[in-house]
């Protein structure tokens, strides 16, 4: 699961009433706030369609009088982007047959084609590897894709080569191992130390308000919430006081019960420990790094993406339904960080 994310080929684009809307049908006045891309049917479809936010609220009735100062989240479509090209990307291959491909997925590879990575994406790497044997289901753009890693995340990821394949995995992973054995390891660096050693975190998670491209621990009432279980473990400790169980960081490894977006990230964030290097959810927690010896903090400094990897894919095959499990080493960029707060 998975990039920066927004809705899938939309952006969002928010609008406020001013004194020229009030007293207006919302299609009409959206219409003429959007601009000329968009018809009057179109943006009909769209609230219809439940793609028009006032607050946390969807918004599905057209006919909605519109008052002065509401803002309103409009998920707009994208523009369609080219349809992708192989490109002669290098792949770290775990495992390939003729129904799926194992790959270790390197840190700032973007998973498929979308407005600002038109190219030099995973799927353009994986058309030029696979030819046409790629699934279709989640259409060109898409094409093998199941799950998705962010851009910044390293890690084990599966594509199906056929359809069969790809319903038969999403069947799997919808179900979050439930049906199967599905299974999704992370490690992070993360700052401080959480009190427990180990620990779940059952948070539902929703778009954030303040920036609806992100993720945020949200009311289990709220309409977009979807529950959200992580379970963590604490490898090492780094930093003064770890002996005693403090530091100021620490190796966590987290098994997710649920795959939502960004669920790592938002939920250790959400116990006081964001992922290391993470500019959306750790931004507050830069200044630790001020604490570290001269050496470490530059080391720190130059990681850039958060320090987050997904270690472990376990999943049944989808034709013969055999267990397998793959493990990608912890990458060489994190190792180093990793070695710089072991020596503290």
């Amino acid at each position: 699961m998975s990039d920066p994310d927004s809705e899938e080929g939309r952006h969002l684009k928010e609008v406020e009433a001013d004194e020229s809307a009030a007293g207006k049908r919302l299609d009409q006045w959206l219409t003429e706030a959007l601009g000329p891309e968009l018809s009057r049917n179109r943006v009909q479809a769209l609230i219809r369609g439940g793609a028009v936010m006032l607050g946390t609220q969807t918004v599905t009735e057209p006919k909605r009088k519109v008052v002065i100062g509401e803002r309103y989240a409009v998920a707009v479509p994208e523009p369609e982007v080219q349809v992708p090209v192989g490109e002669a990307i290098p792949l770290d291959i775990l495992y390939e047959d003729d129904a799926v491909i194992v790959i270790n997925k390197p840190a700032g590879l973007v998973v498929h084609p979308a407005p600002g990575n038109r190219t030099g994406t995973l799927v353009n790497a994986l058309i030029h590897h696979c030819g046409q044997k790629l699934s279709t289901i989640g259409g060109a753009h898409r094409r093998g894709i199941v799950h998705r890693l962010d851009r910044d995340t390293s890690g084990v990821m599966v594509a199906a080569k056929t359809d069969e394949a790809h319903m038969a995995l999403a069947e799997e992973f919808a179900s979050h191992g439930r049906n199967g054995d599905l299974e999704r390891v992370y490690v992070a660096l993360v700052w401080g130390v959480p009190k427990r050693m180990a620990g779940m975190i059952d948070a539902p998670l929703g778009r954030a308000l303040q920036d609806r491209t992100l993720r945020a621990v949200v009311p289990e009432n709220r309409a977009d919430s979807r529950d959200a279980v992580t379970h963590y473990k604490v490898l090492e400790r780094y930093g003064e006081g770890a002996s005693e169980g403090g530091g100021i960081a620490s190796l966590v490894e987290c098994w997710l019960e649920t795959g939502r977006t960004h669920q790592v990230r938002v939920h250790l964030a959400h116990i006081g420990h964001p992922v290391i290097g993470d500019p959306a959810y750790g931004r507050a927690f830069r200044t630790k790094a001020q604490r570290l010896p001269e050496d470490a903090a530059a080391k720190v400094a130059a990681l850039p993406r958060q320090a987050l990897h997904a270690r472990v894919l376990a999943f049944r095959h989808p034709e013969t339904g055999e267990p397998m499990r793959f493990e990608a080493p912890i990458p060489d960029d994190l190792k180093e960080v990793m070695a710089c707060l072991a020596g503290l």
